[in-house]
């Protein structure tokens, strides 16, 4: 298996449109629904990158910028911003798009972080990551600051 991978490598978009049961009483995409699209996004990019079934060790935050509205369409993008020994961070920036009035918008913004298991279930060593770009550059450094933050808070 490949010990390191580009961050493009790990990539992945969702597309989805929020219908009326995915809506609160207000008509706002329900919280609760998002964070199962983002977790969803996630472990598929922390998948793609590990070619393993991965599952959510935790979830650092997710930041509701913006309402998303019924009939909306929400893009979600996931990808790896650093890996450690069995562990990754995932970072996942959703966008809403009304199509009939033109607009999008960057909505929210999350950061997961993902084990990735072996045949019994038990943790495996991650292959690492290979920030290309500055943007990722700096995703990769700020995943290091996030880890240490939540060490710390254990």
């Amino acid at each position: 298996m490949t010990t390191t991978k580009t961050v493009k490598d790990s990539v992945v978009t969702m597309t989805e449109l929020v219908l009326p049961n995915h809506t609160n009483q207000l008509g706002n995409l329900l919280g609760g629904q998002l964070m199962h699209w983002i977790d969803i996004c996630a472990a598929l990019a922390a998948s793609k990158h590990s070619n393993r079934v991965c599952v959510t060790a935790s979830v650092d935050r997710i930041d509701f910028h913006h309402p998303i509205k019924l009939g909306e369409v929400v893009t979600l993008c996931a990808s790896v911003n650093r890996t450690f020994n069995t562990s990754l961070e995932v970072g996942v920036k959703v966008n809403s798009a009304n199509y009939i009035k033109g607009i999008s918008g960057h909505t929210n913004s999350a950061y997961l972080t993902f084990v990735g298991l072996d045949e019994n279930g038990k943790p495996v060593k991650t292959p690492g990551i290979i920030p290309e770009t500055d943007e990722e550059k700096r995703r990769f450094e700020q995943a290091l600051i996030r880890r240490e933050i939540r060490l710390k808070q254990k």
